[in-house]
């Protein structure tokens, strides 16, 4: 064009350079007004896709506001953590060894056997000499040294020859025990976790870490109690063991349910241990059946699972309101990586975040889909397994900026826990009361009747009302007579196979076997 052209209309010269300026102004104001449409509309998606999911989920009955999972306050003298002791694990930044400093939580670290009672190991009498050895090595100062302590001597006498210098070796843990031994007769329990907010996975939970050391203390005590002859005091810390593992029970963290039934099954083997030496009297045993009977770990996962998806929820509210950025979600610890992400997290829709909040719950509901039924105390492993397949093809194939920008799974990625390891957990815990009920109502059929009876149904209704299922096969625990007038009670165990009650490497063994009850041969 002439640089001297001038407009027909206003006479002017137009200049390239003006035409130019004119085409970027204008394609900048339509770039603007995409970007604020693409905006808009993304919100308006996000918002309408994750209220009208909300208000279904809402009408089903559906909790997903987090504040409504914390406890009620119960006044202090029906407060069974409102005392100093328990206060004050809350207040010292101390770890868990330095609040049990005594001679058990020295001792425990010089027991290569120590983990018994739990499902990593088959049952086995506590091995009282090497506690033995352990406390009388910390009495010389011996204690330093890199010996550990084993013994083969599980029959009874050297059980009973060990146990004096057991029960001499824990009375440092006795203070510590009594002050919660004293208010453990007080109806609730609220320990001071500070339900923060704006952070509810730094909620900190000190109190796990210390109720677990006083469980497996007490353990201890009460199989040595049991070789003793002191079956009164055993059943005490039985009952106190299994007190301090309810205490969590109205709290809405899937650690404190995993906690509270290791604890259950740590008390479950002093109880063993008594039932295999008939060390119970018919009063104790039905005392012990009852509360057995009372668990429904199946239905306790519930409020467990509720409360975390709840978490997973408002961390999204927390991200879309800026109260962090998004790199504390991503394993990319490198400043330039954490720069990438946060700058997408700030540029993203605000409403993306709805989307994450749809896609995490719809995957935490993919997992837990037909995989356990409360009421009957069921779980389905076969079920689990196809809801594991099914979550792993919906996280298959994506790179970052799919998982953030279409998928919206980052969230469900960082945050989803593996739930069907609790399915798994709630199984075994649930199999354990179930085999540890029916073996007390055998064990008071056999003081009545001088044996075994052939069948479990020969329990009914004199020992046991009503015999549980098991809680993978919907079907009767599955029980026969030894040749040594013993007998073996088993469930099916998470293969779904009847094994004829051969139990895999572990006592809960998640792969082979059956989930096994059963007492060593005499």
């Amino acid at each position: 064009m002439n640089p001297n052209e001038k407009s027909k209309d206003t006479g002017k010269t137009i200049w390239p350079g003006n035409r130019a300026v004119r085409r970027m102004l204008i394609g900048a104001a339509w770039l603007v007004t995409l970007v604020a449409l693409f905006y808009a509309e993304e919100d308006w998606r996000g918002w309408h896709a994750w209220n009208q999911y909300r208000q279904q989920l809402e009408a089903q009955g559906v909790q997903l506001d987090y504040r409504a999972f914390i406890p009620k306050p119960v006044p202090d003298d029906q407060n069974f953590a409102a005392i100093p002791f328990v206060e004050s694990w809350f207040l010292e930044r101390t770890n868990t060894d330095r609040r049990w400093s005594d001679n058990f939580s020295q001792a425990a670290a010089k027991i290569s056997t120590s983990k018994q009672g739990d499902e990593k190991s088959n049952r086995h009498f506590m091995d009282l000499v090497a506690w033995q050895m352990a406390f009388e090595a910390i009495q010389s100062g011996q204690i330093n040294s890199h010996r550990q302590f084993e013994s083969d001597k599980l029959d009874l006498e050297s059980r009973v020859a060990a146990a004096p210098a057991v029960l001499a070796g824990l009375r440092t843990s006795e203070t510590n025990l009594a002050k919660l031994r004293a208010v453990s007769d007080r109806p609730y329990s609220r320990y001071p976790v500070v339900y923060n907010m704006d952070d509810p996975w730094g909620i900190s939970l000190p109190h796990l870490g210390n109720i677990k050391a006083a469980v497996r203390e007490l353990q201890l005590k009460a199989c040595a109690e049991l070789a003793a002859g002191e079956s009164d005091q055993a059943l005490a810390d039985v009952k106190f063991m299994l007190y301090l593992a309810d205490s969590v029970k109205d709290e809405p963290f899937l650690i404190s349910y995993l906690v509270r039934v290791a604890c259950v099954q740590i008390a479950i083997q002093p109880v063993w241990e008594g039932l295999a030496e008939h060390a119970w009297s018919d009063v104790q045993l039905q005392e012990l059946q009852a509360r057995f009977q009372q668990y429904n770990f199946v239905a306790d996962m519930k409020r467990s699972f509720d409360g975390e998806r709840a978490a997973g929820i408002l961390t999204a509210d927390l991200l879309a309101r800026r109260k962090y950025n998004l790199n504390i979600l991503t394993a990319d610890p490198t400043p330039s990586g954490s720069a990438r992400v946060n700058l997408l997290g700030w540029i993203a829709p605000r409403r993306w975040y709805h989307l994450e909040q749809l896609s995490y719950d719809r995957l935490f509901r993919l997992q837990l889909e037909g995989a356990f039924e409360p009421d009957k105390k069921r779980v389905f492993p076969g079920r689990i397994a196809s809801n594991v397949n099914a979550l792993g093809q919906a996280f298959a194939g994506s790179n970052w900026v799919s998982v953030i920008c279409i998928r919206h799974q980052l969230i469900a990625r960082v945050l989803l826990p593996a739930l069907y390891r609790v399915t798994l957990k709630a199984a075994f815990a649930q199999t354990a009361v179930d085999e540890a009920a029916i073996a007390c109502a055998l064990e008071r059929s056999r003081l009545a009747n001088g044996q075994f009876p052939e069948t479990l149904e020969a329990l009914i209704p004199r020992f046991i009302s009503q015999l549980p299922n098991d809680v993978i096969s919907g079907e009767p625990y599955k029980y026969h007579l030894t040749n040594d007038g013993q007998f073996v009670l088993y469930s099916v165990g998470w293969n779904e196979t009847d094994d004829g009650g051969v139990p895999g490497k572990t006592l809960f063994d998640e792969k082979e076997g059956d989930w096994v009850w059963q007492y060593p041969a005499k």
